[in-house]
């Protein structure tokens, strides 16, 4: 009876913890915005990646560490994916359930590329890594991949 309920308890905990995935969200623009308006008080880090971009890939602890050791600053990391909105199942979810992020996650729902990066930041080029930094009204776009030393001092900058 005892071993009965110990197989239960495992199976219960297995089933539990391998249901649990982060749930990854479609995102436009102005829905981004509207989130960033509504938080003046908070500072926002939002990096824009790709599942098949390698310095996206290897920076991506990065600000899983920098919202873990600012989590009593009002400080929300949103991690943006310019994967094909097609590769949402297939790609994007599966990448983050493996990498196991804690920061919430987006899929980019925009159609035209070049409309979304101007609206992003003018001086966007289109490439990634890229990460916007908004705090109080004042925004920086840097277009470059991250140490973490170096993500911290842009954030520490703001």
């Amino acid at each position: 009876m005892k071993i009965k309920s110990v197989f239960y308890l495992f199976l219960f905990v297995v089933f539990s913890v391998s249901s649990y995935s982060q749930n990854v969200k479609l995102l436009t623009i102005d829905q981004l915005n509207e989130r960033i308006e509504k938080g003046k008080d908070s500072t926002y880090v939002v990096n824009f990646w790709a599942t098949w971009c390698a310095p996206c890939i290897k920076e991506l602890p990065h600000f899983e560490k920098l919202s873990a050791e600012h989590k009593s600053d009002k400080l929300a990391v949103l991690l943006v994916s310019l994967d094909f909105k097609s590769k949402l199942k297939s790609n994007v979810i599966p990448f983050v359930k493996r990498k196991n992020l804690k920061n919430e996650v987006f899929l980019l729902n925009e159609g035209s590329p070049q409309e979304f990066i101007d609206r992003i930041d003018p001086s966007w080029s289109g490439s990634i890594p890229a990460t916007l930094f908004i705090k109080n009204g004042k925004r920086k776009f840097v277009e470059s991949e991250f140490t973490y030393e170096q993500l911290l001092t842009e954030y520490k900058k703001l």
